[in-house]
């Protein structure tokens, strides 16, 4: 249910106002990695990596919110501009397991400041606390959804 708003309006949804913020925090974070060649996508997979090295395209594509096939065409790019590598996986030989490399790394260290920078101007205004409350009412959706 919708509450009324301004002038008596419903106000908008939950639901909307999540996408809102994700599509201007995905065009904020273009503009700051556009001086890399990089997009918000790529560097969402890189960042994926930095946690979770040696992940399979399928693996990498969930925990980057993409389908197979847009990973795929991104791990080609990412490979070829030597940010990621794939090597056999030990375990199954017919699997590749994708890696950083030492750039794909220095890429991640190099823009970690300016895009911890988006961050704190989403949060600008609230209090550690409420940035606090916020994480974690996002991550409670998270998990409700999934």
């Amino acid at each position: 249910m919708q509450s009324a708003g301004r002038g008596g309006k419903a106000a908008p949804s939950l639901l909307y106002l999540v996408k809102r913020t994700e599509l201007v925090v995905r065009a904020r974070l273009e503009e700051v990695l556009k001086p890399a060649g990089v997009t918000a996508l790529q560097y969402t997979a890189l960042t994926v990596l930095e946690r979770h090295d040696g992940l399979t395209a399928a693996q990498l594509a969930r925990d980057s919110f993409v389908t197979a096939q847009s990973m795929a065409d991104m791990v080609r790019t990412l490979e070829a501009r030597g940010y990621v590598v794939r090597r056999p996986n030990p375990a199954n030989r017919r699997e590749l397991l994708i890696a950083l490399t030492d750039l794909g790394h220095q890429l991640l260290a190099d823009y970690a400041e300016p895009v911890r920078d988006v961050e704190r101007r989403m949060t600008d205004g609230l209090t550690a606390d409420q940035t606090a409350q916020l994480r974690a009412a996002l991550d409670h959706a998270w998990r409700q959804l999934s």
